[in-house]
């Protein structure tokens, strides 16, 4: 008797795992589908040649690129993109989840900030081929970028680390720190996307696009795969599901 009805609690408890897993997963498709649209629709709207959207982009990449060259910001500018450069961004995201793990002891929340980097790094390279949308075309000694434009990558994976770390670091950081990791992961990604704007690599819809899906893989990832057993303000590690 004793023996059924541990097995029956086991199955029960087995039961409530993969339902709670389940409900995790389906909130985290949900987010990523509710982020996706709006870059979906930009992107058709991309591939389309809307008209309003094209003019728009190309009046705000000539006017920005002309002030910057008008006011010797190129070389400043250039010096931002090269830092901010994946790569860049992410040998120190994952120095810092190296650090988390190993020093703080919250594994589960380093894997979980390592994997969703490394996914979004994924989904961004991906993405673009799907548009093949050209860079801006401007005049003036401004470095040309390689490859397809929408969505930035640069916007995309700056955004994501930054939002990323946020949530890594919380449980370790002071109420007056939290505030000024907030404010450093909305300032940084904006400053890099005006960066892309105004050196000519990029359109504003391009780091729309980017700034809309680094914030939705991110979130994505934490409602799906963390749930409420790592809750931001949790003090101690915590666990993926």
């Amino acid at each position: 008797m004793g023996y059924r009805l541990a097995m029956a609690t086991r199955r029960a408890g087995a039961t409530a795992v993969v339902r709670t897993r389940s409900w995790r997963l389906f909130r985290g498709v949900l987010a990523m589908l509710v982020f996706a649209l709006p870059v979906v629709l930009l992107g058709l709207a991309v591939r389309q040649q809307f008209e309003p959207l094209i003019s728009a982009d190309n009046a705000a990449s000539r006017a920005a690129t002309g002030f910057s060259v008008r006011h010797g910001l190129v070389p400043a500018l250039t010096v931002i993109q090269l830092v901010s450069q994946p790569i860049f961004v992410y040998i120190v995201a994952t120095a810092v989840a190296v650090w988390v793990w190993t020093s703080k002891k919250l594994k589960g929340r380093a894997l979980w900030a390592f994997v969703t980097m490394m996914v979004g790094w994924g989904i961004g390279g991906i993405s673009k081929p799907i548009t093949q949308r050209a860079r801006p075309v401007v005049d003036g000694p401004v470095p040309h970028a390689q490859g397809y434009s929408f969505p930035s990558g640069h916007t995309l994976n700056i955004t994501l680390a930054a939002a990323v770390l946020v949530f890594l670091l919380w449980p370790l950081l002071s109420a007056t720190q939290r505030r000024i990791a907030v404010v450093l992961a909305i300032v940084v990604p904006v400053l890099v996307g005006l960066d892309r704007l105004f050196i000519g690599a990029h359109f504003p819809s391009d780091i729309l696009a980017g700034h809309i899906l680094g914030l939705g893989i991110m979130f994505a990832s934490w409602i799906g795969f963390i749930g409420k057993t790592a809750s931001i303000s949790s003090p101690g590690p915590s666990h993926p599901a």
